[in-house]
């Protein structure tokens, strides 16, 4: 009788530490699945701008409230394809091509809508072409999806592999690089074209 009534009186006690750790918990999950999460960089396809083993911030309010933007870095899932062994691991690339632009890629680079596009962060030039028909001069990205690419161009599984990403896969956009501590860190910026 006195160990029930002591057990009562020990939880009673630790009602409002109950009451802290499950707040804390909803707010965490909450956090992570509509604003903010980290994330860490698991391959090459995006070397230079980030190596393998940096930590990242991703932001996902941006989702509900803008479009993404040529040249920023998203995180997402990507589509199903024949190329891709497993679509539930998250990728990360630049965004290369909106809704409606048509994408070619001949003499080493990228070209947007017949215009090279400058590209500074790329590792090396491009050793492949697209389209693979030459009687297409480019490819049209579709409504409400998004042509990416890696900045190591001939190392990266992306868009020239496997399509369109369709924007409902994407999990936010990369902000920030936060580890390994060095001259690297602080905000990813995005290109003006």
């Amino acid at each position: 009788m006195e160990d029930q009534k002591n057990t009562t009186t020990w939880l009673s006690g630790q009602k409002e530490n109950i009451r802290t750790v499950l707040i804390a918990i909803v707010l965490a999950f909450f956090l992570r699945t509509f604003v903010i999460e980290p994330r860490y960089i698991p391959s090459e396809s995006m070397v230079p701008s980030l190596q393998v083993e940096d930590r990242i911030i991703v932001e996902k309010i941006s989702n509900f409230t803008r479009s993404p933007q040529r040249g920023e870095i998203l995180v997402f899932y990507p589509p199903e394809s024949p190329q891709i062994e497993d679509n539930t691991k998250a990728y990360i690339k630049r965004i290369i091509g909106l809704p409606g632009d048509l994408i070619s890629i001949h003499d080493g680079q990228v070209f947007v809508n017949g215009q090279p596009l400058t590209e500074p962060y790329i590792l090396e030039p491009i050793n492949y072409f697209l389209p693979n028909n030459p009687v297409n001069s480019a490819i049209r990205v579709p409504d409400h999806t998004y042509w990416m690419m890696g900045d190591n161009r001939n190392n990266s599984n992306d868009s020239h592999i496997w399509g369109f990403l369709p924007q409902e896969n994407i999990i936010g956009r990369a902000i920030f690089r936060f580890f390994p501590w060095d001259n690297r860190t602080g905000l990813l910026s995005t290109p003006k074209y």
